[in-house]
């Protein structure tokens, strides 16, 4: 994937459209209508994330650990209580 060197300060809930256009990747897209969650890695290193129906929506911001976080404990069915 590639890297994104944003303008300006990157923050937490910092509008999406400050990210730019490019770059944004729908890593787990399926058929929900269009309902998808997009992705951006930072040239820092962090991953920004969005609501594809929401691009100018806030962006949130993650490190690298704390992805890697998520999704293990994802995978690990942690957050199937999100699901019931």
């Amino acid at each position: 994937m590639d890297r994104i060197e944003p303008r300006g300060h990157v923050y937490n809930g910092m509008p999406a459209r400050e990210l730019g256009s490019e770059g944004w990747h729908k890593p787990w897209s399926g058929g929900n209508g269009g309902n998808c969650l997009e992705a951006m890695k930072l040239a820092d290193g962090r991953i920004a994330v969005r609501q594809s129906t929401d691009p100018d929506g806030p962006a949130l911001i993650y490190t690298a650990d704390e992805m890697t976080a998520f999704i293990e404990g994802a995978k690990a069915g942690e957050a199937d209580f999100l699901l019931s």
